[in-house]
């Protein structure tokens, strides 16, 4: 295709995920077909904007929430997904050694899967000194099932009858990303997504006590700081300040309400650039072993934090 034609068709179906009537899930795969078939025009660029349009649309979400939901969901989710964390955590480290993956992709898989996919990757990568190789390896593992559980996810919440409240919680727990997190719960419904926005957020603060305890691990026997790389989630603060405005000035709620609805539409366009930068080289570099791990343990997440769910969430 025409190299200006295929930039003018992407910027064009670029501002129609802005349309109320197109969903994440179209706009995932809307962005997909642009990265494996047609090839991305701005693939230099929409990397980078879509991790910044994403922060920008989840503080846009708090302004549709209270000060008390977001206290109340956050202080149970600490410990929620706390839990959570250690238990995959832990389970990805041995699933490395299982499988013989290379160490430091073995860790990303694992940071990834436990966290908060991409983020806590980007996160841990400069405090293990991790090769481009093992960074993209994971990376793109992580996206992988992230695209899968978008579309996964709410279908089998639907079969299984979740509500909700338990479908947030199942959400926030065992999806990678923040993006397909809200993405999932976005299609579930309001209140699920809602919920699994501020679970999945304090979820993302667990990249702290993970960087820091790789970073005692790795550089017991070293000097100096290995934290250089590390930059802390702000855009969670903003979120929990963003509600904590609408909570202040009630008689603004319209206008809160409207910008609650425009982070909602611009997570879709957040989902096709994220889609977009889906391509066959980067499938390329996922070799087996890695991937196997990071089936394995997300499978092995997946079931367990359903069952849990299941259990003792109603």
């Amino acid at each position: 295709m025409n190299p200006m034609l295929l930039r003018a068709l992407f910027l064009a179906c670029a501002a129609a995920m802005l349309l109320p009537w197109l969903t994440a899930p179209v706009g995932l795969a809307l962005g997909a077909v642009f990265g494996l078939v047609l090839g991305n025009p701005f693939s230099a660029r929409t990397g980078k904007l879509s991790g910044q349009l994403l922060k920008v649309c989840v503080v846009g979400l708090g302004f549709g929430l209270s000060i008390a939901e977001v206290l109340a969901t956050g202080a149970t989710g600490l410990w929620l997904t706390g839990i959570g964390v250690l238990l995959i955590l832990a389970a990805g480290l041995v699933l490395a050694r299982v499988f013989a993956v290379e160490p430091d992709a073995g860790r990303l898989v694992a940071s990834g899967t436990a966290i908060c996919g991409g983020s806590a990757i980007a996160a841990v990568a400069p405090v293990l000194r991790a090769k481009s190789e093992a960074i993209s390896t994971a990376m793109a593992c992580v996206f992988v099932l992230n695209a899968i559980a978008l579309y996964l996810f709410p279908l089998t919440g639907r079969l299984l009858d979740l509500s909700e409240h338990q479908f947030a919680v199942w959400a926030a727990i065992a999806i990678h990303d923040t993006s397909s997190v809200v993405g999932a719960a976005s299609a579930y419904g309001p209140q699920a997504l809602a919920e699994a926005t501020v679970l999945k957020l304090a979820r993302a603060l667990w990249i702290l006590p993970v960087v820091l305890a790789f970073a005692l691990v790795v550089a017991r026997n070293e000097q100096g700081s290995r934290l250089k790389g590390f930059k802390p989630p702000l855009f969670i603060g903003l979120f929990v300040l963003a509600a904590l405005v609408r909570s202040l000035v009630p008689g603004a709620e319209p206008m809160f309400d409207v910008l609650n609805s425009a982070a909602r539409q611009g997570l879709v366009l957040v989902l096709f650039l994220i889609g977009a930068g889906l391509s066959r080289e980067l499938l390329g570099r996922v070799g087996w072993r890695p991937f196997a791990q990071g089936l394995v343990l997300w499978l092995l997440t997946t079931a367990a934090s359903l069952a849990a769910v299941l259990a003792w969430v109603s």
